[in-house]
C-alpha cells in the first residue's frame, strides 16, 4: 500500500492556507480609475506620483472609449473616468458621472507608424497617403467598433475611396497598442493616436495624419456618479488638471486641450 502520509500533510497545509487567505484583510483600491487607452502613457507615470503624495491607492483599467461606454451601460461604476469629449455628454446625460465635474486634460492627433529602422514613406498629402496605404503589404488599426482613432480612420478610408481595396490587408485591432504588430515586423503600417504609438519600443512615428484628414481628439476626467469618496476623486482630478501633469501630458505627446 503506497504511504498516505504525504497526501494528508498537503491536504493539511492546503486547508491552512486556504483559512489563512480567508482571514486576510482587503487590499481593496481606495479609487478605481476608467481611462481611455490614449491617456495611458502619461497616466502610468502620474497614478504613481499621486499614490506617493495621497499615501491612497489606485486601481487603473485601460480600454478603447467605446468598451468603456458599454461597460458603463452594463453597470460599470468607476470612482473617476477618462473618456474622449465626444463621449462626454453621453456620460452626462445618462447619469454615470457628477454633473458638471468635466475638466479637459489634453489633445492628440491620429498618426502613421512604421517598424523602426524602415524605410518612412510618404503620408504628406491624402493622396500621397492613399498610394502609401495601397501600396502596403499590411495594415492595422483600431476596431472601429471600440476606439476613436479606428472609427476615425475607417471614415479615412472611406473619404479616400480605398475601403474595400485594403480590407483584404488589414488587420484590426482590440484593445492596448495596435501598433506594438508594426513593432515586431508581422504589418508593415500602423495607424493610432499618437500617443499610443510613441511608447512603442521598435515602433517609430512617421508622422500625422495630413490636416485635411486629421482628427484632433480632447480628452476629459470626470467623476463617477457613485464615486466612493468624491473627496479623493476630486483630489486626483485636481491633480491630473494641474501644471505638473500638463507637462507629462505634453512629454507624452499631448497638446493644450
Amino acid at each position: 500500500m503506497k504511504n498516505l502520509a504525504p497526501i494528508r500533510i498537503y491536504r493539511l497545509l492546503a486547508a491552512t492556507l486556504a483559512s489563512m487567505a480567508l482571514s486576510l484583510p482587503s487590499m481593496a483600491a481606495d479609487l478605481l480609475l476608467w481611462s481611455a487607452g490614449a491617456a495611458r502613457p502619461p497616466m502610468e507615470e502620474l497614478v504613481l506620483e499621486f499614490q506617493a503624495m495621497s499615501k491612497k491607492t489606485l486601481q487603473v483599467e485601460y480600454a478603447p472609449v467605446g468598451v468603456l461606454l458599454r461597460r458603463l451601460a452594463e453597470g460599470g461604476r468607476p470612482d473617476v473616468l477618462i473618456v474622449s469629449a465626444e463621449a462626454v455628454a453621453e456620460v452626462e446625460r445618462k447619469a454615470w458621472s457628477v454633473p458638471g465635474s468635466a475638466l479637459a486634460l489634453g489633445s492628440v492627433g491620429v498618426g502613421v507608424a512604421v517598424k523602426d529602422g524602415a524605410s518612412l514613406p510618404d503620408i504628406s498629402t491624402p493622396d500621397a497617403l492613399r498610394q502609401t496605404l495601397l501600396a502596403a503589404r499590411s495594415i492595422t488599426y483600431m476596431d472601429p467598433q471600440k476606439g476613436t482613432s479606428g472609427k476615425h480612420f475607417a471614415a479615412v478610408l472611406e473619404q479616400l475611396g480605398i475601403a474595400q481595396q485594403v480590407k483584404a490587408r488589414t488587420t484590426l485591432g482590440d484593445i492596448g497598442f495596435v501598433v506594438e504588430p508594426v513593432a515586431r515586423g508581422d504589418i508593415e503600417l500602423g495607424i493610432q493616436q499618437i500617443t499610443e504609438i510613441l511608447p512603442v519600443k521598435g515602433a517609430r512615428l512617421v508622422g500625422p495624419l495630413p490636416p485635411s484628414l486629421q482628427k484632433i481628439t480632447t480628452y476629459s476626467i470626470m467623476i463617477g456618479a457613485e464615486a466612493t469618496d468624491p473627496n479623493l476623486a476630486q483630489a486626483l482630478t485636481g491633480f491630473l488638471t494641474g501644471a505638473r501633469a500638463a507637462a507629462v501630458f505634453r512629454q507624452k505627446g499631448f497638446s493644450a486641450p
